[in-house]
């Protein structure tokens, strides 16, 4: 990264092999222009469960290793399933560890929703979640992406125009909020 570039960090929920989520973000660090680097976080999965009695120093491992990843990004782009009208336990879990970080408030977030059909219940709820935390959300709404559903792969997402095109207004949008000194 150079003082030309502004780092994102970008962040699933899903902790499925294949997922569709995942392979969005993927595809935005291929698509993303010279000014973004994107950077991809992967231990979603590495997290302890949270409780606030070890929200203490020493913080175990791999929450230090979160909030620093935060705190090293410009703004964060998420993309997060819906599973039963609601955000993943996994990815919820995440946002509590954050909650009382000094990394996460006022910091830029851009929301991906990469279902065909538009998932607006865990959108709904992220968007609550997030404004809750004190997030800098971009948008009003989450980017569309539309991609064809689950176990969707990056080489997939890649070979669509109007995908692509989807991802890069997104990115369009991060440019925009991140201007370069």
């Amino acid at each position: 990264m150079t003082a030309t570039t502004r780092r994102v960090l970008c962040v699933s929920g899903s902790l499925r092999r294949v997922s569709s989520n995942t392979a969005a973000l993927e595809a935005a660090q291929r698509l993303a222009p010279a000014v973004l680097e994107l950077v991809g976080y992967g231990e979603l999965g590495a997290l302890p469960l949270f409780n606030p009695d070890h929200d203490v120093e020493p913080l175990p491992a791999s929450v230090l290793a979160l909030r620093e990843a935060v705190g090293r990004a410009d703004a964060l782009l998420i993309a997060c399933p819906e599973y039963a009208h609601g955000v993943p336990g996994a990815f919820k879990n995440l946002l509590d560890w954050l909650v009382g970080s000094l990394e996460f408030p006022g910091k830029p977030v851009l929301l991906l929703n990469t279902a065909a059909r538009g998932s607006y219940h865990a959108q709904e709820a992220l968007d609550e979640i997030l404004r809750t935390m004190s997030a800098q959300l971009l948008t009003t709404h989450p980017c569309m992406v539309s991609l064809p559903g689950a176990g969707c792969t990056m080489e997939q997402v890649l070979a669509s125009a109007d995908r692509c095109a989807e991802l890069r207004a997104a990115l369009d949008i991060l440019v925009e909020a991140l201007p370069v000194a």
